[in-house]
C-alpha cells in the first residue's frame, strides 16, 4: 500500500501507513490463489459403483463404504489422489 501511495505522489512511509490502518481499524485480508487439485484426465483404474447410491442395507455388516478424498504428501500444497 505504501508503494501505491508513493506512486500517487504522497510521501509516506510504511510505519505511518500501518499506524493509520490500525487507527481506522482497517486490516489486510489475504486470499490464497485457487489451485486445481482434481485431475480427471488420467488412465488409472476407477472402482465400479457397486452401491449406486443405495445405502440402505437389509442387515448389519452388509455394506461398507469409505472415502479417501485426499492424501497429504510432503510436497507443499500438493494433494494426491
Amino acid at each position: 500500500m505504501t508503494e501505491g501511495l508513493k506512486e500517487l505522489g504522497l510521501n509516506v512511509g510504511h510505519r505511518r501507513v500501518g499506524r493509520l490502518l490500525r487507527q481506522n481499524a482497517i486490516s489486510v485480508v489475504r486470499t490464497r490463489k485457487y489451485k486445481v487439485t482434481t485431475d480427471s484426465n488420467h488412465n488409472f483404474n476407477i472402482a465400479p459403483n457397486l452401491l449406486n447410491r443405495n445405502f440402505m442395507a437389509d442387515a448389519p455388516d452388509r455394506k461398507w463404504v469409505g472415502d479417501i478424498s485426499y492424501i497429504w504428501t510432503r510436497e507443499a500444497g500438493c494433494i494426491s489422489q
